[in-house]
């Protein structure tokens, strides 16, 4: 067989996203892209800032040599230096460069981190509903996902959360603001988590990492203030990214940031350095980190986005259709009609509106959109969206 049957078997059950986002493009090359509304991809329709288009342009003339060589795996110094102290300023905890990497964007972040805590055979906790690639990621390095399910409006169920640990538990893996619900987790929402794994520790001497998957982290709305994973746990590890809050999602640059009081710190720092390079990864892009350093917590306007909810959740709720109103990023997660997800994306599919499964999410009988489109294509879609579920 000329593909790895295991790589098949995943293929068979890969992203209901891409599989939605590539229907896209051939509906929209038969009747034109006016014609199709597409909420499949969490794909930025905003620009980046002028700021990042300035930090590029300056990356890029500067005149010292050996600017676009080889540097360190974990990344050139200065860059890492300047994170560390956005850091350290942005969650009111002590960074050292030694325990920042930057790297390709926050799912090549996720896959070193995971190549340098798992052992075959360990297991990770994910909150559903979850970004579909965590179960591939896992599976990348040996590892087994094991999904938990949130609480009453999508937040974390710590008690479900402790009753699935087991020996074999590696890490938990949390996203706020969430893809696919949108929800944004508070304080004491990591802090029941960090709690639990605290206990877990005691009981079996295990250390559990809580990994935070934050790309969205800057995209909040209604005055919400972003949580700190560093303050619920001691065994935090960030994995972030600028592929949204700078919409540079087609750049892949992201930051790993393994928290201070992390035990054995220095040694995982170190075995991320490894996996980033033996991954195939080598080093995130030279003239990316270059440019990021200069532009830690800037950000497109979450206004905008705001703006997008709001139409979205007034406009939907007026035609029936239940949902948790989204704290953050640019997604909704509203309930299928009638109960099954797919069949209701089908009746969508028909009215030429692409929006994508709960059951890709693990999570059956809701869909999600990503609302990250232009205007007009919010307005366009509503027609649909009526004409379905009225059936």
């Amino acid at each position: 067989m000329p593909v790895s049957r295991r790589l098949a078997d995943l293929m068979q059950g890969a992203s209901w996203i891409r599989r939605m986002f590539e229907e896209g493009a051939r509906l929209k090359a038969e009747h034109g892209a006016d014609a199709v509304q597409d909420f499949s991809l969490g794909n930025p329709v905003l620009e980046p800032p002028p700021s990042v288009r300035e930090a590029l342009r300056a990356a890029l003339d500067d005149p010292a040599p050996g600017r676009h060589r080889y540097m360190p795996n974990a990344g050139f110094p200065e860059v890492r230096r300047a994170v560390a102290a956005f850091l350290s300023k942005d969650f009111g905890v002590p960074f050292a460069e030694e325990r920042v990497l930057m790297c390709v964007g926050a799912g090549g972040g996720l896959n070193v981190v995971l190549k340098a805590i798992l052992d075959p055979g360990d297991e990770v906790v994910a909150l559903a509903p979850y970004f579909p690639e965590y179960r591939f990621y896992v599976d990348n390095h040996g590892g087994t996902m094991r999904p938990v399910p949130t609480g009453p409006g999508f937040l974390p169920d710590a008690a479900a959360v402790e009753a699935a640990l087991t020996p074999r538990t590696a890490a938990v893996l949390v996203n706020s603001p969430n893809n696919p619900t949108g929800v944004a987790y508070g304080q004491s929402d990591l802090d029941a988590l960090g709690e639990v794994l605290r206990r877990h520790r005691e009981r079996t001497g295990r250390v559990v990492h809580l990994v935070s998957d934050e790309p969205y982290r800057r995209i909040l709305f209604d005055g919400r203030a972003a949580p700190s994973v560093f303050r619920a746990s001691g065994a935090a590890i960030l994995v972030t990214s600028h592929s949204k809050d700078l919409a540079l999602p087609g750049e892949r640059i992201g930051v790993i940031a393994i928290g201070p009081e992390c035990p054995d710190g220095a040694a995982l720092a170190a075995a991320c350095t490894f996996a980033q390079r033996t991954l195939g990864f080598v080093n995130a892009p030279a003239l990316q980190q270059r440019a990021v350093a200069t532009l830690q917590g800037a950000s497109v306007d979450p206004e905008i986005y705001r703006r997008k909810r709001d139409f979205l959740c007034e406009a939907l709720g007026r035609l029936g259709y239940e949902f948790e109103r989204p704290g953050g990023a640019f997604y909704l997660f509203p309930r299928a009609p009638g109960g099954d997800d797919v069949a209701f994306v089908r009746r969508l599919l028909r009215e030429r509106v692409l929006v994508v499964p709960g059951s890709g999410f693990g999570t059956p009988g809701w869909f999600r959109l990503a609302y990250c489109v232009e205007d007009r294509d919010l307005e366009r879609s509503l027609p649909g969206f009526e004409r379905a579920i009225r059936g």
